[in-house]
Order: C-alpha cells, then sequence, then structure tokens
C-alpha cells in the first residue's frame, strides 16, 4: 500500500488552539472563457462579499487530483478534506459515498453502487441520462417496484434499493463471496443503451457480482418498464468501504458538515466529520453553520447548485446560484472565523455541461495570510495570487499552519 509521504511529518507538527477554520465548498465553481462568454460565471456575477473577502486574502487555484484530470465529486472533496485522491487508501467509490449520505455504513461482505434514473426510448436507447431531474415523491412508489422485484436474494445476495435524493438511489448487494471491481453500467451519453456489468479483473469474487448484478438489473427494469420517465437507470461506482483515517485523527480538529445532497453528506461521514441537519436552501445552511459555530473547530459547508447549473449548461442559472450564495455569505462578518477558505471541488464549465479538469478558483482568508494583488474571487485574479496552482489535498495544511496550528519542523 502507497502512503503520503507528508501524512505523518504534518500530524507530528499539529498543535491545539481555539481557531475555527470555515472551509466553504461551491461546487463546481469554477469556469472557462470563450468566444461567446469572454467572462466566467464568477466574472459575471456580482460578487461584494466574496470581493471583500479576496482583497484580506492569498488567493490561487486548486487542482483536485493531477493536471488534467478530471474529477467525481468523490475523489474531489477528499482532496479537500487533506486526502490525496490518488492513492489507492483513499479511493471511495461512488456507492459507498451515496449509501453514506443517506446514513448507511457498508458491513464487510456489502458493495454498493450509486444509481441514476434514466429515461429509454423505445428500442432501449437513453434520451435522458438524469429522468428529468425528477423529484423525490416521483422517484419513490418507482423505487418500491425495484425493491419487490428482487425482494428474494440472488445466489445468496441480498439486494437493498435505497432512495437518495430526486433521480439517485444507492444500489447495495450484502453476501459472502462477492467483489467490487465493476465498470460502470452509465456510457455517459444518449441516445446508446445502458452498459452490461463488467468486471474490471477476473477474479472469483468479481464474477459472482457481475452474475448477481446482472440479474438484479433484469428484473428491476423489468418492473419499471411502463414508467413514462424513470423506465431505466444506470449505476456507477461499484465499492466497497476502505476504512478512512478520520479527519479528527489526521488533523486534530473536531469537524461539522453542513450540506444537502446525500453524497456530500457521506463522503464527509466517511472522514468522521459529524453530519448536521440542516435545510435545502443556501441561507438555510449558513442559518445552520450560525447554530453549531461554538460546538466545533472546523466546519464544511456545501453548496450544491453551481454545480448543476453548470452540468445544465445553464450559464445565467449558474451566475444567479452564485451571487445567492455571495449574498447569504454576509453571515461571515459576524462569524468571523479565524480561517476561511473558499473554493471548488472540481469546476464544472457552463459550455461543457459537465466536471471539467480546469484548475479551481481558490480564496484564503487568515490574520495570517499573505495579502496579493488579486481584488476579486475570480478565475482571472485568483491566477494572480499567492499560492498559485497547487493540490487541493494542501488545503488543510495550509489551513492549519493559518489557524496557527502547526509547530515548526526540525530545530
Amino acid at each position: 500500500m502507497t502512503h503520503d509521504p507528508a501524512g505523518d511529518a504534518i500530524k507530528a507538527l499539529i498543535t491545539r488552539n481555539n481557531t475555527k477554520i470555515l472551509l466553504i465548498v461551491m461546487d463546481g465553481v469554477g469556469g472557462m472563457r470563450t468566444g461567446q462568454f469572454p467572462q466566467t460565471e464568477l466574472e459575471s456575477a456580482r460578487t461584494p462579499n466574496l470581493d471583500k473577502w479576496a482583497r484580506r486574502a492569498s488567493l490561487g487555484r486548486a487542482i483536485p487530483a493531477a493536471r488534467g484530470v478530471t474529477v467525481g465529486s468523490g475523489p474531489g472533496h477528499l482532496s479537500l478534506f487533506g486526502y490525496n485522491p490518488l492513492l489507492p487508501e483513499h479511493e471511495i467509490g461512488r456507492g459507498v459515498l451515496e449509501a453514506a449520505g443517506i446514513d448507511y455504513r457498508l458491513p464487510p461482505n456489502g458493495v454498493a453502487a450509486r444509481g441514476n434514473f434514466a429515461t429509454l426510448d423505445k428500442d432501449g436507447n437513453i434520451t435522458d441520462r438524469r429522468a428529468g431531474r425528477i423529484p423525490t415523491p416521483e422517484a419513490k412508489p418507482v423505487l418500491e417496484k425495484m425493491q419487490k422485484a428482487v425482494a428474494e436474494p440472488i445466489e445468496g445476495v441480498t439486494v437493498k434499493v435505497m432512495p437518495v435524493k430526486e433521480y439517485r438511489f444507492a444500489l447495495v448487494f450484502e453476501g459472502e463471496g462477492i467483489g467490487a471491481d465493476l465498470y460502470d453500467t452509465d456510457p455517459q451519453k444518449t441516445g446508446v443503451p445502458s452498459l452490461d456489468p463488467k468486471a474490471k479483473i477476473d477474479t472469483p469474487e468479481n464474477a459472482k457480482m457481475v452474475r448477481v448484478a446482472t440479474q438484479a438489473i433484469k428484473q428491476m427494469r423489468a418492473a419499471i418498464a411502463d414508467e413514462p420517465k424513470a423506465n431505466g437507470f444506470n449505476l456507477r461506482g461499484f465499492a466497497k468501504d476502505p476504512g478512512l483515517e478520520t479527519f479528527e485523527s489526521r488533523f486534530g480538529l473536531r469537524s461539522a458538515a453542513i450540506a444537502t445532497y446525500p453524497l456530500y453528506r457521506g463522503v464527509a461521514s466517511l472522514c468522521g466529520m459529524d453530519v448536521v441537519k440542516t435545510g435545502d436552501t443556501i441561507a438555510s445552511e449558513f442559518e445552520t453553520l450560525k447554530q453549531i459555530w461554538n460546538d466545533y473547530d472546523f466546519f464544511f459547508l456545501h453548496i450544491k447548485k453551481t454545480d448543476a447549473m453548470g452540468e445544465d449548461g445553464n450559464r445565467d442559472g449558474k451566475i444567479r446560484i452564485i451571487e445567492e450564495a455571495d449574498k447569504a455569505m454576509i453571515a461571515l462578518d459576524e462569524l468571523k472565523p479565524d480561517v476561511l477558505i473558499i473554493t471548488g471541488d472540481h469546476s464544472t464549465p457552463p459550455p461543457m455541461k459537465s466536471h471539467s479538469f480546469h484548475p479551481v478558483p481558490f480564496l484564503l482568508a487568515s490574520e495570517l495570510c499573505d495579502i496579493d494583488a488579486g481584488t476579486r474571487f475570480t478565475e482571472t485574479e485568483c491566477d494572480k495570487g499567492t499560492f498559485g496552482t497547487f493540490p487541493s489535498w494542501e488545503i488543510m495544511q495550509l489551513a492549519l499552519a493559518h489557524a496557527g496550528r502547526l509547530m515548526k519542523f526540525g530545530s
């Protein structure tokens, strides 16, 4: 097993104090300039609060994994939390994150996959990979049909269909002798059918998992074939729980997570953070932050819809969400975090309608930061910043340093 060479050295330097560290993640916040739109969404938005903090901060650009590599939300957030996502021991499949996000911890003999409802045409080809983003109440009866279709174990393996949110669900397999090294069934495009389960590595455990998954998919698809929107589904991220070192053990911080979507609650939970109940709006998340401010050292607050708007190609919508988040950040004037970090887990430019490899804008404000030339929280201004372009998994050690929580290294 490979290990992060800096991990133990940083841990040995940690000292505790009463400082508060706040990490605000605007999911998919980064954009890209085009001939049609020479300004990104951040550059086009009116963001007086973000810009106020930028003028008293050090800026830069963060790379979630490696240059040119596009990450999913799981590894993107792990990197922000100080776990190098390129290391094998930090690999978490999407299914595990979905299950953890609804407070279901996989047993050792469990394998989980994330499910996305999809709309299929009469030939079985995908016309909508998210089934029109059907709301949670519409998804519930469809999921009940699916669960009924797999009520009996398959080769001794039980199958659990668990609602997550909107068009998303978790599919959990529990039984002896099953592997998790399977490819996704999502072809990542429309106009083609879903892929069949296939093993990445030829082992008896993976072969059994392929047989079980194939049969379960067949039975569940037959049960929902008459649905008007969610008449199909795709599976991603087959995985087992890797057993991560906890965030407090790693960084000496009592931590809380505030997020409206299950996946982000899931990755925080797997890192050992306390996941706090909150409302569905950005404003309610900041209200929750105020309520728990005295109880923790580290706070992770997640804003989802910047990413959703980017994936939908909705530039105006992404600008609107950025401005809504900026308005809510007036609460920071009252809370006065000792270290404030604002960034994203990855970029989601509306022209691409997907996650991208573009470096993410990064802001760190603290009494100990080196105030630089950047005056706004935008891609252009962050390019002027002190931090330059750096890996996201270094963010936590920067946070600790700027909170006065790292002792000197060496004599």
